[in-house]
């Protein structure tokens, strides 16, 4: 009897250990980062709501070739391929997200899309429509390809100033000044948090 017992404890502890584990990465998947960039992620994340209490800056799309695990994203100088593991460790706030089953047939599409924008320039200004790409347009870009030419997220009117102030955050003043162009507020646009909140997607972890 005690034989018995011990076997289904061991039993219960692996079933345990199991779906404490998180789902694996399929292409499409989408994840989600709170990056640690100074003043600009911070005030990114100040002014849009993410899933539940996160506060997202980032977002990348999985995808799963000849084996090995690729995210899609727009950071740095442009739209590019990076290792998972790369992208992980890049910060320890990474959540998991998945299209809900009557939108994954968008995704092969969605991929093609965004493979054929590699090397596309980063888009410093963040104005949507211009030939250039940050993380969240391209995913935007993507699914609206893939939904035969329909949005499938949804584009906001971008802020740029602190909650409750009227005033453009100092970080923003100078990064525009800096590229020589007006701030483009009230300008349509999309974020990681907004995508975080989708009614189209599942969040996984």
């Amino acid at each position: 009897m005690r034989k018995i017992t011990l076997i289904i404890i061991t039993i219960l502890a692996c079933f345990k250990l199991h779906a404490s584990q998180p789902a694996p990465y399929r292409t499409g998947d989408l994840i989600f980062q709170d990056l640690d960039c100074g003043g600009l992620c911070d005030a990114i994340e100040t002014v849009t709501e993410s899933y539940k209490d996160y506060r997202f800056s980032h977002i990348g799309m999985v995808y799963i070739n000849k084996g090995d695990t690729m995210v899609i994203e727009a950071i740095g100088k442009g739209v590019r391929l990076t290792p998972v593991d790369s992208f992980l460790n890049r910060t320890t706030v990474n959540v998991h997200g998945r299209l809900k089953k009557k939108y994954r047939h968008l995704i092969k599409e969605a991929i093609d899309f965004s493979l054929k924008k590699l090397g596309t320039a980063y888009d410093d200004e963040f104005l949507y429509d211009n030939g250039k790409y940050y993380c969240s347009e391209l995913l935007y870009d993507a699914f609206k390809y893939a939904n035969n030419g329909q949005p499938f997220f949804t584009l906001e009117p971008m802020t740029f100033k602190q909650p409750g102030t009227g005033d453009f955050f100092p970080v923003w003043k100078a990064y525009y000044e800096k590229l020589g162009v007006s701030i483009p507020e009230g300008k349509p646009g999309c974020n990681p948090g907004g995508l975080s909140r989708s009614g189209k997607i599942e969040i996984i972890r």
